[in-house]
């Protein structure tokens, strides 16, 4: 580079940080070019951690929570139930088994909003579909 195309680069430079303007990149692409080719190279991404193991981690955890409440440790199930959700958002089981056990601490208002989602992350599974709606005519039956 020239002094002159050195000199012209500084001024834009200075000239849109004084004028509170910024300077927008474009986003990286998926290519890089290399200096040594002409030809484009893909770049290779590191890949984030599977959700599946996430699914299978919530999962273990739902099948916790379950037997906390089978037991009657309805506390430590709620605890394990919701760190499952908080693993995996979309196992609508953990949401039945919350309202379960908010059911049984009696809280209903609690357990029917547990239920709620329970029903909208369920109903592509026709048998946990009907769960919930069964789960919602109990809830709705201990509010009267």
């Amino acid at each position: 580079m020239n002094s002159e195309t050195g000199k012209k680069l500084l001024s834009y430079f200075f000239c849109f940080i004084l004028s509170g303007c910024s300077i927008i990149f474009p986003a990286p692409s998926k290519y890089t070019s290399t200096a040594s080719q002409d030809k484009r190279v893909e770049k290779k991404e590191v890949p984030e951690e599977k959700p599946h193991s996430r699914e299978m981690a919530s999962l273990h955890l739902t099948e916790q929570g379950q037997m906390l409440l089978e037991r009657g440790k309805i506390d430590d199930a709620i605890n394990v139930l919701e760190r499952a959700v908080s693993i995996y958002g979309a196992n609508g089981k953990n949401y039945y088994y919350l309202a379960e056990a908010w059911v049984k601490k009696g809280n209903i208002m609690q357990a029917k909003e547990w239920n709620r989602l329970a029903e909208m992350y369920l109903a592509g599974d026709r048998e946990w579909s009907q769960r919930a709606s069964e789960q919602r005519e109990r809830i709705k039956s201990l509010i009267r």
